[in-house]
Parts: structure tokens; C-alpha cells; sequence
């Protein structure tokens, strides 16, 4: 089901949808343009939301994205870690909704 190739279909969005497509490719060069964070950060942030997302696309596309940017491995690890805990972190500090008051 996923498949790299797939995200070539972006363009039946865009026939479909142009004015919103151009306004969220748009968005989306601003979003990742070099600023007060840098973009290696931005793509190791990226990759924590995408293992927290589940979505392969993005892991893929931001992993291969950092390392351009020079993330070496320790870096990658520890941010699939930090995405693991707040992951781990959400289902512990939700799981107090099933906790009966005493």
C-alpha cells in the first residue's frame, strides 16, 4: 500500500484541486525555510511527528531530509526515542481518564 511512487499522484490533487495545492505548497516551502530554527531541526522535529504519526511517506522523505543536513545516527536514534516517550508519555497520562476515583 505504501509505495514511494504513490506520492506522484500529488499531481491528480493538483488538477483537481489547484488553488488550495498551490496555497499548500506555498505554506509549505515557508514552513521549511531556513529561520529561527534551523532546517536540520526542523527535520529532526519532522521525523519525530512522523513516527508519532505512523506515516511511512514522512519518515522516509524527512529522514533522507536530515541526513542531507548532516543528522548522523545518535542524532536520528535520540530523536526516535524522544517520540517514542512522548508517544509512551500521552497513552500513561491518558490512561488516568480510566482510573476510578477512590
Amino acid at each position: 500500500m505504501y509505495d514511494m511512487k504513490n506520492l506522484a499522484k500529488l499531481k491528480n490533487l493538483e488538477a483537481h484541486a489547484p488553488e488550495a495545492m498551490k496555497a499548500f505548497w506555498a505554506f509549505d516551502k515557508a514552513a521549511w525555510a531556513e529561520g529561527a530554527v534551523p532546517k536540520k531541526y526542523k527535520e529532526l522535529m519532522a521525523i519525530a511527528v512522523a513516527l508519532t504519526i505512523q506515516c511511512p511517506y514522512c519518515i522516509e522523505l524527512h529522514v533522507g531530509r536530515a541526513r542531507e543536513l548532516g543528522a548522523a545516527d545518535p542524532e536520528i536514534a535520540e530523536t526516535v526515542l524522544a517520540a517514542a516517550a512522548l508517544r509512551a508519555g500521552g497513552a500513561v497520562t491518558h490512561g488516568t481518564h480510566a482510573m476510578k476515583e477512590a
